[in-house]
């Protein structure tokens, strides 16, 4: 039997970015999303036709100084998530993760999800800047292209 969509999802998700095998990174759990949800109801958006989800996004609302600690590698991404702190301002947008199946992909899919969440979270908040940490040359030319949709600055964390 052919796994699920979101079988393949999760899959695709620990091949990218395998963080089962770094603790550092964000591993997205229900504690995890219950408390994305309360920084911000956009952080996480998913796209999905009659057989399930096909794409995730994950994007992180946060404070300028947690963003720039994290891309001086001072804090990983685990302690970015960990340390932002909940009811405040945030100016700085982490784009953490975009996932597509295979199929999907080039169809513009993580752009719209990505236009629409960070939309909705400049309704709330006085986001400046966003920043990213690519495991992908795709990963990559999405945040440049976002940064470009967008008109907000992108810097990266090497």
């Amino acid at each position: 039997m052919p796994l699920s969509n979101y079988d393949r999802l999760i899959k695709l998700a620990e091949e990218t970015y395998a963080m089962n095998d770094d603790p550092s990174q964000l591993n997205v759990n229900k504690e995890v999303r219950d408390r994305l949800i309360r920084i911000h109801p956009a952080t996480l958006s998913e796209y999905s036709n009659e057989n399930g989800p096909v794409a995730w996004l994950l994007v992180i609302p946060t404070t300028i100084e947690l963003m720039n600690r994290f891309l001086k590698k001072e804090i990983s991404e685990k302690e970015l998530f960990e340390l932002t702190p909940l009811n405040t301002t945030y100016e700085a947008l982490y784009l953490c993760s975009g996932l597509v199946l295979e199929e999907y992909r080039r169809k513009g899919i993580i752009r719209e999800l990505a236009i629409k969440a960070i939309e909705d979270i400049r309704k709330d908040h006085p986001v400046k800047v966003l920043f990213s940490w690519a495991f992908t040359r795709e990963g990559d030319l999405a945040a440049e292209a976002l940064a470009k949709l967008t008109g907000l600055p992108l810097l990266k964390r090497n």
